[in-house]
């Protein structure tokens, strides 16, 4: 699995710019969202040095929403929807006698069996460890719990809840060290594939020397997640509605990372199509930050009235003064100015804040 991720930081966007009053280019644009343009050999279009200065805030603010409103996502949904908890909940209820795991396999032939204690003292310190709330604490008392139990089935239950923990957090490092240690223990777990494919997508940079490795890591994982998510969950009892926006959530999830490293790697086509995909699987609520990314794959690729389209519904999903819903809005603004137009204010249908 993955090594650690290295908080490599780029310094080649510190070059000089010109004054002069020129038209706002499509390139700007590609710096502003992705971050990976050299100021210094690009050639940068801009109105005024406040301008500057205002989208150079703007690049900053969009390396705070990649990093922090995606991964806090995971944790919201999987917490509203609730499937795995409460798999795991019905499984870990009491320790697992052999008549019992024969009778959950044979209950749910599609998915996997959910994880069972097999004693009274395992399931004690399972729930024990189950009970914290911290994320530091949640990881420890996993740590302690394998060693005590090396052949527990919960082992990843509990390294998951640390895993969510972080991802409330916006820990990312630390998301993806206990997700790694999930898939430690079961390799296939749809959730913690993502962990580790999330982080590497949104926070890997051209500097790093291990770019290309981090990249196709994280594009496996994802590939792998689209799988896993059918096949790998606890399917026993769950109820099929709750089930199946499981399902399209995770892998609306998975077509987000994959739409996110074509998005950093300009390659506008591939990311229009991936980020439809992550809309597609979960329409019910779909990712503020996909949307925003499509708008501007649409726009990069000159299809402006669909990324108007897509700009605006950004808008509407997320809040303004917050770092997605400012991005969305300047985004919106600027499609304005390139159709000839003025930006539409924002209707009053209430937002999902992000």
């Amino acid at each position: 699995m993955p090594m650690s991720l290295r908080q490599n930081r780029s310094r080649s966007d510190r070059g000089s710019v010109g004054s002069g009053e020129q038209e706002l280019g499509r390139r700007d644009l590609t710096i502003l969202t992705t971050g990976h343009c050299p100021l210094a050999t690009a050639t940068v279009t801009m109105q005024s040095r406040d301008d500057y200065k205002a989208r150079r805030e703007d690049l900053r603010v969009r390396k705070v929403m990649s990093q922090g409103d995606s991964m806090k996502r995971i944790g919201i949904m999987v917490a509203m929807l609730g499937i795995a908890a409460w798999s795991f909940g019905q499984a870990a209820s009491t320790p697992a006698t052999g008549g019992q795991s024969g009778q959950a396999a044979a209950a749910a032939p599609q998915g996997k069996r959910p994880p069972q204690a097999k004693t009274q003292p395992e399931f004690d310190a399972y729930k024990a460890a189950a009970a914290l709330t911290d994320p530091a604490a949640q990881e420890k008392a996993a740590d302690d719990f394998a060693v005590k139990f090396p052949d527990s089935e919960l082992r990843p239950v509990l390294y998951k809840a640390a895993m969510h923990g972080y991802q409330q957090a916006n820990n990312g490092d630390k998301m993806m060290d206990a997700a790694n240690k999930v898939l430690k223990y079961d390799a296939d777990d749809p959730e913690a594939l993502l962990g580790v494919a999330q982080v590497l997508a949104e926070k890997t940079r051209d500097t790093d020397l291990d770019k290309d490795q981090k990249l196709a890591e994280a594009k496996k994982d994802a590939e792998r997640a689209l799988v896993t998510a059918d096949t790998d969950i606890p399917t026993a009892g769950a109820p099929p509605e709750r089930l199946e926006a499981y399902k399209g959530f995770l892998k609306s999830e998975a077509y987000a990372v994959l739409g996110t490293i074509s998005f950093n790697a300009k390659a506008w086509p591939d990311a229009e199509n991936q980020l439809h995909k992550s809309i597609d699987a979960f329409p019910q609520q779909p990712d503020a930050i996909a949307v925003f990314r499509l708008a501007v794959a649409l726009d990069m690729e000159g299809k402006y009235p669909d990324a108007t389209k897509y700009c605006n519904q950004a808008v509407e999903l997320t809040k303004e003064g917050t770092p997605a819903g400012d991005a969305a809005r300047q985004e919106r603004d600027r499609l304005a100015k390139l159709s000839g137009g003025s930006a539409a204010p924002t209707p009053p249908a209430p937002a999902q804040p992000k």
